[in-house]
């Protein structure tokens, strides 16, 4: 498979298999006017398979909730054909709109113009709470 060299562009790399859609949808990537490309089940020496997405745009990410999905990952931005990496996030204090509580309970099981947000209440054990009912999350977060 060859997919071009950009010259300004992201590219997310080191995505866990099978995570790569799951951050296009979080990402919004689909509303982006620039090209996308989905490279799925890439063979990887580190990881054995891998996802990658590159956009040929440089945008603004929200790192930390990239950290949450898949906290290995790796983000190179192109500039004029220069690479710059950036890995090692750090875990927003706040989630809205990402995650979905669970709880059939929650009062956003019924209140579906409520935004579900959480809290970090653990950095060390990535541990995040839903700030309605209180229903813990733990690393890693699965929609």
């Amino acid at each position: 498979m060859l997919v071009n060299p950009m010259k300004n562009g992201i590219v997310i790399d080191h995505i866990k298999a099978g995570n790569a859609m799951k951050i296009y949808n979080i990402l919004n990537l689909g509303d982006l006017k620039c090209s996308v490309a989905i490279i799925k089940n890439a063979d990887s020496k580190k990881m054995g398979k891998k996802d990658i997405l590159k956009i040929e745009q440089v945008i603004d990410l929200d790192l930390g909730v990239l950290s949450i999905v898949d906290p290995d990952i790796t983000i190179n931005t192109i500039i004029d054909g220069v690479t710059t990496k950036c890995n090692g996030f750090k875990l927003p204090q706040t989630i809205k709109g990402v995650l979905k509580c669970k709880n059939p309970r929650c009062i956003t099981a019924n209140e579906q113009e409520l935004e579900h947000e959480f809290k970090l209440i653990d950095e060390k054990n990535k541990v995040y709470r839903c700030v309605y009912c209180e229903m813990r999350y733990h690393e890693p977060l699965d929609e």
